[in-house]
């Protein structure tokens, strides 16, 4: 809530009252005529809720949603447009009956509460029980206190389009087993959850199951798979292969749960094998194959390969390191702490994570030189990816002004998600594009993306400045005690109204690539690196 001046005209006298003046106080605009009152100023509160206020809105809005009285319960939310249908379908199409909810201590305007209630369907029923939160807040125009409407009030894991059904399931169930035929559950591995569900729809039938009943929250986007909430009768689960490895996935899991809105990806570089995919985030969303975010100094990786493949600088050929570097009106610098140096070399300058140096090549590249590359050597930003669920394929755009030079150290307009730079990593290391896969092409006979992939120099170089990071530069801390062929490449991205930057680190270990993000997470090696680093412990 702003604190500032509010004014009001009171019988045409222009009043000034301060910020300020009291949580739940009565505004001097009650020149309304109150019936209640035999004439008198009817009073509107302003600010936020009072507790008392707050008690009284969650009772009136339980109860009701209780008795399913949808109408009612909206009535009790800023926005009953919404509501209604939500809670309505909630006894109609969901089939969720004899419901209790208990509230817990509030916190300010804030109420945690607890569901427990019956789905009932076609003659056989489930016991349902959930948490779930919910706020009051001041009504813009009535001054009630109303609850703030948001899907998730109804179920935590509702989101804006979605509704709860109960009946026969979209798809089969499938069980979903790693390489080496271990089973993979979402209560096992929580993260895993979207894959599993992705997984369920495009391959459901071809494995053999057949569907059950259950409660599931089906998305507004058609492509998106159904996630299963409760299972009244269980489906025939068809057996279904992937790439993963348990120990990897226990691992990446494990690892991302120490850093909030975390995503992780490891490939297997020989084969593209995906081999555990983890996500730790609020909103439950597979950012680590779908997120579109720029990667910062990881891109490092892609750009020297440019830089290299045109001939316009090698490993131990200049690329010096100013403090700062200006390219069409728009002025580069490096981390705080960075000393210019004038004399490095490009294996210098990627070891240290110097902006400056590859900014400076801006004007020595042409517009899509590093699309092409991208494209070419790398496969990516072509949309042609088939890894067995959606994933995004990266996107490096000939874009040209001061993005040019944005895009050669991961800012700009390119954009990666952390399955793109293990891909990259794995690219690097191998000198072979390999397309990642998390259910073996054999399956169903999928195609995969090709690219040209990079020449036997080029790859010499891009290991041998990736083993420096990981051995004595910016890596050398995070990748310490791991033991093999190992490389690293950290990154941090500035984004727009984030007080710290995106965490970024990709790297790799003899047969394993990874890569993780971490939104808000600020340095690589702050949060990024020793999630990867987490995961690459644990073999190739």
């Amino acid at each position: 809530m702003r604190k500032g001046v509010r004014t009001a005209v009171v019988g045409g006298v222009f009043v000034v009252m301060v910020g300020g003046a009291g949580y739940g106080a009565y505004n001097i605009l009650s020149a309304l005529h109150d019936p209640g009152t035999g004439g008198g100023a009817a009073a509107v509160r302003t600010g936020p809720p009072s507790g008392d206020e707050v008690k009284e809105t969650t009772g009136k809005f339980f109860a009701a949603w209780e008795k399913g009285q949808a109408t009612t319960a909206a009535s009790y939310t800023n926005n009953a447009a919404e509501a209604g249908p939500l809670l309505t379908a909630y006894g109609t199409d969901a089939h969720i009956t004899k419901v209790r909810i208990t509230p817990g201590t509030a916190t300010g305007t804030t109420v945690p509460f607890t569901v427990a209630a019956t789905v009932s369907y076609d003659g056989k029923s489930e016991p349902l029980a959930y948490k779930s939160r919910l706020t009051v807040v001041r009504g813009r125009t009535t001054h009630r206190a109303l609850v703030d409407w948001q899907p998730s009030v109804l179920h935590p894991q509702l989101r804006k389009g979605d509704t709860l059904v109960t009946g026969e399931s979209a798809n089969p169930p499938v069980e979903a087993v790693d390489r080496d035929g271990k089973v993979l559950t979402k209560e096992r591995y929580p993260s895993l959850g979207p894959l599993l569900d992705e997984l369920r729809k495009r391959y459901g039938e071809k494995a053999g199951g057949t569907p059950g009943i259950e409660l599931a929250i089906r998305h507004e986007a058609a492509e998106q798979a159904d996630t299963s909430l409760l299972t009244l009768v269980k489906g025939k689960a068809g057996r279904l292969p992937t790439t993963l490895s348990a120990s990897a996935q226990a691992a990446a899991e494990t690892a991302v749960l120490k850093y909030a809105e975390s995503s992780v990806v490891a490939v297997k570089p020989s084969t593209g094998e995906v081999l555990a995919v983890a996500n730790h985030r609020a909103d439950g969303f597979n950012a680590a194959f779908l997120g579109e975010l720029a990667p910062g100094s990881t891109m490092k990786i892609v750009s020297a390969a440019t830089l290299i493949d045109n001939g316009i600088t090698a490993a131990d050929r200049p690329a010096p390191c100013p403090p700062t570097a200006t390219w069409q009106s728009q002025t580069f610098s490096n981390l705080k702490g960075l000393a210019p140096d004038e004399h490095a070399t490009l294996s210098d300058s990627f070891a240290r994570s110097c902006n400056t140096a590859f900014v400076k090549f801006a004007d020595e590249v042409k517009v899509d030189s590093l699309t092409r590359e991208a494209q070419e050597r790398f496969g990516l930003g072509r949309n042609d990816w088939k890894v067995g669920i959606p994933s995004f394929d990266g996107r490096v755009p000939a874009s040209g002004g001061p993005d040019t030079a944005a895009d050669l150290i991961g800012q700009g307009q390119v954009q990666m998600s952390p399955l793109n730079m293990a891909s990259v990593t794995a690219t690097a290391m191998t000198g072979t594009f390999r397309q990642p896969v998390v259910v073996p092409l054999r399956l169903d006979g999928r195609e995969p993306a090709r690219a040209r992939g990079l020449s036997a120099g080029t790859v010499q170089q891009l290991r041998a400045m990736m083993n420096r990071t990981a051995t004595s530069g910016t890596a050398a801390g995070v990748m310490s005690g791991l033991s093999g062929r190992i490389g690293a490449k950290t990154g941090s991205a500035e984004v727009d109204g984030q007080t710290r930057s995106n965490s970024w680190f990709t790297g790799y270990r003899n047969d394993i690539a990874a890569a993780a993000m971490t939104q808000d997470g600020g340095h690589g090696v702050d949060a990024a690196g020793p999630i990867v680093a987490a995961v690459l412990r644990t073999g190739g």
